[in-house]
């Protein structure tokens, strides 16, 4: 039987998985890569909220709106800029 921690880490990594970073090791990609995941995360949630008739779509859209600004302000913040270094081509991030 699981300990409490157990199961409240199991619980943990069920409610906000995390998917390991296959990018250039820099630290400040690691970190934006953090922040998409829970940017993607707290998507998911409202859009679920929204869809389960708790939230009206305007709240969400003003919700997700909210959260991308930050996303983008995160993004400036690390000096990230808006091409990867070997296919050249533009993230998602950057439009």
């Amino acid at each position: 039987m699981n300990t409490n921690s157990d199961f409240l880490a199991e619980l943990c990594d069920f409610l906000y998985p995390r998917n390991p970073y296959h990018g250039q090791l820099k630290a400040e990609n690691i970190t934006f890569n953090a922040h998409l995941q829970d940017f993607s995360q707290r998507v998911n949630y409202i859009c679920s909220l929204q869809t389960g008739g708790k939230i009206s779509a305007e709240e969400a859209y003003k919700q997700i709106h909210q959260l991308w600004k930050q996303l983008k302000q995160i993004k400036k913040s690390l000096e990230i800029n808006g091409r990867t270094e070997d296919s050249g081509s533009t993230t998602l991030a950057n439009r």
